[in-house]
């Protein structure tokens, strides 16, 4: 669990996050959103070594392209982080505007049905294109998501983040322990629950995804299972003009948690093949799984 002090380091790295948006929100929202994109792509992905890892991460799941197509992925990747991060903290004018896109596939019609049978449901989505989108959207439809987060190592930060994520549905839950009997009531209640499934988890199954093992939690399947839920996949799909299409995907079957879990993750894959850029590649997500990835030999090598 990241820890809860606070010093004089989180305080000014806040304050300097906090100068950014402030400055970006005194500008029109799509002068604001796109740079946003910009500065995560030209000033933060080189200073952070971003680029390094979602080079690496290309070239073990995705050997067959070519450099052209790489280095377009390696731009295009922060800028969805960064034009993510500013709707975020636009969630007023973004949820406008995600309220008029347009909502695809079945399983909003299962949603639908869950909420009236008042048992609620589960929806699983990945660190692509926006998945805030999704809340936004469904909210306008009456369907309330609460959401489920990773604390923050900023405590200051962490303070407006959850802010910003309460905007797009309540209640939120904090990842671990300490938000899991909250979520658990939830649920109980016909509450309807988020989770971006596709996180490396410690000690977590190792399945298949994109063709290589990857440690992946199992939870949202078994929270599914247990509480006789459906597990919707939902995506919110950026379009080329900077709008959204909310993709939601026929409930999958029950049967076990782990091959509920690899059908989710065979869901996430077919969108990020297709659209590459729109996907978190900056994550360590096939560490201690067994791959040849640049962490795992400084590990061995220590």
């Amino acid at each position: 669990m990241a820890s809860s002090k606070r010093t004089f380091a989180h305080w000014l790295t806040d304050a300097i996050i906090r100068g950014f948006l402030s400055a970006m929100h005194s500008l029109p929202y799509e002068t604001r959103i796109t740079l946003s994109g910009k500065v995560m792509t030209k000033v933060i992905a080189p200073v952070t070594g971003n680029r390094r890892r979602i080079r690496e991460n290309l070239a073990l799941v995705m050997p067959e392209l070519s450099a052209q197509e790489r280095e377009a992925i390696v731009r295009e990747v922060p800028e969805t982080m960064g034009r993510m991060l500013m709707e975020m903290y636009s969630a007023k004018e973004f949820s406008a505007r995600v309220a008029t896109y347009p909502i695809t596939g079945p399983g909003l019609d299962a949603l639908k049905a869950a909420q009236a049978e008042g048992k609620g449901a589960m929806l699983v989505t990945g660190h692509f294109g926006n998945y805030l989108a999704v809340r936004a959207a469904l909210l306008a439809q009456g369907i309330q998501v609460a959401g489920l987060y990773k604390k923050m190592s900023n405590p200051y930060f962490n303070d407006h983040y959850v802010a910003a994520m309460e905007d797009f549905g309540k209640p939120v839950f904090e990842r671990g322990r300490r938000g899991m009997s909250g979520m658990i009531k939830h649920l109980r209640s016909g509450g309807f629950l988020g989770i971006v499934q596709d996180q490396r988890i410690n000690d977590a199954p190792v399945m298949d995804f994109m063709g290589k093992p990857a440690r992946t939690a199992t939870s949202a399947a078994e929270l599914a299972l247990k509480f006789k839920l459906d597990l919707v996949p939902c995506y919110g799909v950026r379009q080329p003009d900077g709008t959204y299409v909310i993709q939601t995907e026929a409930p999958v079957p029950h049967s076990s948690a782990e091959e509920m879990t690899e059908a989710l993750n065979h869901s996430l894959e077919a969108l990020i093949r297709a659209y590459p850029g729109q996907w978190m590649w900056t994550h360590n997500r096939w560490r201690d799984a067994g791959n040849d990835t640049s962490e795992d030999r400084a590990r061995s090598n220590s």
